[in-house]
């Protein structure tokens, strides 16, 4: 039996100590950004996506030998273990495989064939199945026994029936192989249920339908599995094709059953009865048990797929361009309630605030130019931060206009996602950091802070409601946040945090550090003020030497007594950095940043006994660019003038938008009309796509083409390849009519990618969005 770290460094494809001294680290309480970014020699340059798979695999590999040894107890203690189950049970990999064994000795309810053996009928069950030549009526009629509830022949059959079905469907190898094939055979059917047509019409590609377990992508297996869950839809697992002409005939997995247990038809006595508890095995016990066990793999697979599509979309958000240190003023629209305005200084603190009411039904439009532009003079506003929501297009033209009166003020304005600025507003943070403003002022400030730091702002507000998931609400709390809450770790750590501004919520978010010892580090900052060095982190209460050293590196401190201290550069190696003075004979300030003089140097140099070759290496590129920002420059887009809702695209205009989600079937655009449009994945590149996040990301500022546009249903169908032509009439509707059939009617356009699943601009993608996908809008 190999051990845990030796299945994971299979699994990795690494050597077996890489990953025995990672677990010893994260054992020891050390985070995965503390180990991939500084103790490189340890692991062997094991990186953070590496150490999150290694982390999940060795949570499940865990609690498999927790199990395990849970299950060996059970067993052993009913007497009933043997060296060749102990060896089944020590050598199974998976927790299916696990269950499987342990199946026929799971303590349960007193079933039929239990009450069978205790009223002695194993030995007919046994003659029978040895000796098909037996008459089964004559020789069930010698274990009658009133006094045993055996009343007749025809009773004694049913409970040795019994007996071999439970034996039939609890062989650990027969219904692992049976798993397999139906996995790999069987497809899933769905069916709307009577009467529900026009209440589940969201539903409606999947009335009739059916596709193979193993070429279901995770997005319809969601929207099938709530279909069913919202009862508009009814779910099969059909094992495998029924062959015209051989209906009534065993199924190819009776025929492997009745193979298993040595059962043939020779015509003899009791051939018939043994064939009909091999049926009855199948499909009343068998069956179903491989239906739930796929059922459960299916959504599995589902939320693994969600989860990852979740996470990086949630990890682009979180690495978006950040505008910077600007004065930004943050615009929340609405009609009725008015434009609500926040400016925040360049350090993100409010300025200023108010309400204006541009649209219907005041329309007071020059009367909000004239305080926006107001306010913007006053407090030096260099960015306008516009919310996407209702009314974002009209008071993105109260913006334009704004700009074009008062062309002195050298405004800049860019449309911000307010996807949970509500959920913000409304919490016990919001409440505590901005308790003398309105909650819809809120919503304002938090769209300003957004444009200057993505970051810094986002890391406020729970990750499942920033709305970037697919079907999130249809995958597990637990699953879904601890892979979000890992992301949001490796982005706040990767970016890295200043120590004299960061919020709670975000110094929360920094290795080694928790809710408490951030309230701590605030508690003291405000106290004391800004702290100088890294080393006076120490004098917070509660912030050990532990959490000091899996904090410091990622925790900086702009302008203070140590250069070192605004740079990733870790304490613990500050004495490499001296040796690396002493070599080139320059002071820390003229050599931070000198490349020229950096470049020259040999990271193997510096190396010692405790710090090797990657660490040097990174010292050195890290002196070279100090606090460098990982994310890319600032930029915004320009939606087209004379566009501002759906009625007013055609077919063939291109236009620039922004990436709002990305799914596994293609990327949802806005383009600046209050309903995101859907690039499918083939209509991403000219080339095949296989994960669409490898073309766009959220955030990205795209140029597409209309293809088709459906203002009634508020559908738009983009395309990224230029050279695409318009679809000709009625093609949308004729492709949602083949789709449960697979075919694919001709599209006159540029050839597609070979093997890409659907067509661009498809009435399949808009199906999947009527289905439940969690996207903006």
């Amino acid at each position: 039996m190999k051990s845990i770290s030796q299945r994971i460094a299979e699994e990795l494809g690494v050597r077996e100590e890489q990953v025995a001294a990672a677990i010893e680290l994260l054992d020891g309480g050390a985070t995965v950004p503390f180990i991939a970014r500084y103790r490189k020699e340890v692991t062997g340059t094991l990186d953070d996506t590496q150490l999150r798979t290694l982390e999940e695999r060795l949570g499940y590999l865990r609690e498999l030998e927790t199990r395990r040894a849970a299950i060996l107890a059970s067993i052993e203690e009913q007497g009933k273990l043997d060296d060749t189950l102990r060896h089944q049970i020590a050598t199974a990999e998976t927790k299916a495989r696990l269950e499987d064994i342990y199946l026929p000795y799971k303590p349960k309810r007193r079933t039929k064939a239990q009450i069978a053996r205790e009223a002695g009928l194993e030995a007919l069950a046994d003659a029978l199945k040895d000796d098909p030549k037996l008459d089964p009526t004559a020789t069930a009629a010698a274990y009658v026994d009133a006094d045993k509830g055996v009343a007749d022949a025809a009773a004694a059959l049913d409970g040795a029936r019994s007996i071999l079905i439970e034996r039939f469907s609890e062989d650990a190898e027969l219904i692992g192989a049976l798993r397999e094939e139906v996995w790999t055979r069987g497809k899933i059917a769905s069916k709307v249920q009577t009467g529900k047509e026009q209440a589940g019409e969201k539903f409606a590609d999947y009335f009739d339908f059916s596709e193979p377990l193993v070429k279901l992508p995770s997005h319809r297996i969601l929207a099938l599995f709530r279909g069913e869950k919202e009862e508009m839809l009814s779910l099969t697992l059909v094992p495998e094709e029924i062959v015209p002409g051989q209906e009534g005939q065993p199924s190819s997995y009776e025929r492997r059953i009745a193979h298993h247990f040595g059962i043939t038809d020779q015509g003899r006595a009791a051939d018939k009865w043994l064939a009909d508890t091999v049926r009855w095995a199948w499909r009343t016990k068998i069956l179903l048990h491989i239906n739930l066990d796929l059922r459960m793999r299916l959504r599995q697979n589902a939320e693994d797929d969600a989860t990852k599509v979740f996470a990086g979309n949630l990890r682009d958000l979180l690495l978006a361009a950040p505008a910077g240190t600007r004065a930004t003023m943050g615009l929340d629209p609405g009609f009725r309630t008015g434009v609500k305005v926040a400016v925040v200084d360049a350090t993100g603190k409010v300025v200023a605030h108010d309400t204006i009411y541009p649209h219907q039904p005041a329309n007071r439009w020059d009367d909000a130019i004239a305080v926006l532009a107001r306010l913007a003079r006053a407090h030096k506003v260099d960015l306008i931060a516009i919310g996407n929501g209702t009314a974002s297009r009209e008071t993105d033209k109260l913006a334009g206009e704004l700009i074009s009166r008062h062309a002195d003020l050298k405004l800049t304005k860019a449309m911000v996602s307010e996807a949970g600025a509500s959920v913000y507003s409304a919490s016990a943070y919001a409440s505590a950091e901005l308790p003398e403003l309105d909650v819809s002022i809120r919503g304002a400030v938090s769209i300003a802070r957004r444009l200057q730091d993505p970051l810094a702002e986002l890391v406020k507000i729970d990750p499942k409601s920033i709305g970037v998931g697919q079907y999130q609400h249809d995958i597990g709390e637990y699953k879904l946040s601890r892979s979000l809450d890992a992301v949001v770790e490796d982005c706040v750590n990767g970016v890295g945090v200043d120590a004299n501004t960061a919020s709670v919520p975000l110094l929360a978010r920094v290795s080694g550090i928790g809710e408490s010892l951030a309230q701590s580090i605030v508690a003291h900052r405000d106290a004391n003020g800004p702290f100088r060095t890294r080393g006076e982190l120490k004098k917070v209460p509660r912030l050990g030497a532990k959490a000091f050293e899996l904090c410091a590196g990622f925790l900086r401190i702009p302008n203070g007594d140590d250069p070192l201290d605004a740079s990733s550069v870790h304490p613990e190696t500050y004495p490499v950095v001296r040796r690396i003075i002493e070599k080139t004979g320059d002071d820390l300030k003229n050599l931070i940043g000198n490349a020229t003089t950096l470049r020259q140097l040999r990271a193997a140099d510096f190396t010692d006994e405790t710090f090797g070759l990657p660490t040097v290496t990174d010292i050195l590129k890290e002196l070279e660019k100090p606090g460098r920002d990982p994310r890319p420059a600032f930029k915004t887009a320009t939606f087209r003038d004379g566009v501002e809702k759906i009625s007013d695209l055609e077919p063939g205009m291109i236009l620039e938008g922004v990436v709002t989600n990305v799914a596994a079937f293609g990327a949802f655009v806005d383009v600046g009309v209050h309903q995101d449009g859907l690039v499918h994945i083939s209509a991403m590149s000219s080339t095949f796509v296989k994960d669409p996040r490898d073309v766009a990301k959220p955030g990205d500022v795209v140029r597409v083409k209309v293809l088709e546009v459906d203002p009634q249903r508020k559908r738009i169908g983009l395309t990224m390849r230029m050279d695409d032509e318009i679809p000709v009439a009625g093609q949308a509707k004729e492709r949602g009519q083949n789709r449960s059939s697979g075919a694919r009617p001709p599209m006159k356009s540029s050839p597609k990618p070979a093997r890409q699943e659907e067509s661009a601009g498809g009435a399949l993608a808009d199906a999947l969005r009527r289905a439940g996908f969690d996207g903006r809008k």
